[in-house]
């Protein structure tokens, strides 16, 4: 993987941060991407200070061309793409009879169409090359109904959906596309859930009042954990695999 090149979304906290240090550390060149300018440039001095090839793009995934100028932009830069990681994401919890038309569009527009925006423009220039690998993180909930998260859960299926049709659209071009599907990981998104009643405890032990499974690994995911997912599948320990959806959630799913 060394001397590639990365872009990678949602890098300036959580598992985009995570996933940058970690394709950094494997010698990529990294594009950060992220539309919070100064916590994405806290993120990249972090990574340069370690030695990691890293500069920092301030982009909105929601809109088309800033994306298309941004992917211009870190080719004219870094050189062509070689991997896109899709982990920018947003969540909004509530039930649905409570749940805002603006909640649900602001998530859709994230989750969805950045997935949509910035896959379209970095596989426009793959094609063109015969090579490239594009991973999303998508989630568990995509596949397990979850309370109070339907709209979270219905961003994640489709973006994950879009990702494997992605995916034998352009196979025929050397092109592999999957996705890393995480459960409950310590980031800042997990913790914003929490209340006085739902903590880190009841997080890994489950609720039966809620229908939720604990994990039966008995902790919470490290960023770092779902990075290695997102590495391994870019590399070329992967050649083989596209279209595929690995679930790291220490079990909390129950291997569905």
């Amino acid at each position: 993987m060394e001397n590639k090149v990365a872009l990678v979304t949602g890098a300036a906290s959580g598992i985009g941060a995570a996933v940058a240090r970690t394709l950094g550390e494997k010698g990529v060149r990294v594009a950060a991407v992220d539309r919070d300018a100064a916590a994405l440039g806290e993120s990249v001095a972090k990574l340069t200070a370690d030695g990691i090839a890293a500069e920092g793009f301030v982009c909105d995934v929601t809109d088309e061309r800033q994306v298309d100028d941004t992917v211009a932009e870190v080719e004219n830069r870094l050189g062509p793409v070689d991997f896109l990681v899709n982990a920018a994401g947003v969540l909004r919890v509530g039930e649905v009879r409570d749940f805002t038309s603006e909640d649900w569009a602001a998530i859709f527009a994230v989750n969805v169409g950045g997935v949509f925006h910035l896959s379209r423009a970095v596989v426009r220039n793959m094609i063109g090359r015969g090579r490239g690998a594009i991973v999303t993180v998508a989630s568990n909930a995509a596949g397990t109904p979850r309370q109070a998260m339907a709209a979270y859960a219905a961003s994640k299926a489709a973006a994950s959906m879009f990702t494997k049709s992605l995916g034998l659209e352009v196979a025929r071009h050397g092109i592999r596309c999957n996705v890393v599907a995480p459960g409950s990981t310590d980031t800042p998104m997990l913790s914003s859930m929490w209340t006085e009643r739902t903590t880190e405890r009841t997080t890994i032990e489950g609720s039966t009042e809620t229908f939720k499974v604990g994990i039966p690994l008995g902790r919470l995911a490290r960023p770092s954990d779902i990075a290695d997912a997102v590495a391994f599948l870019l590399s070329d320990r992967a050649a083989h695999i596209t279209m595929h959806d690995l679930t790291v959630d220490g079990g909390a799913t129950l291997g569905r």
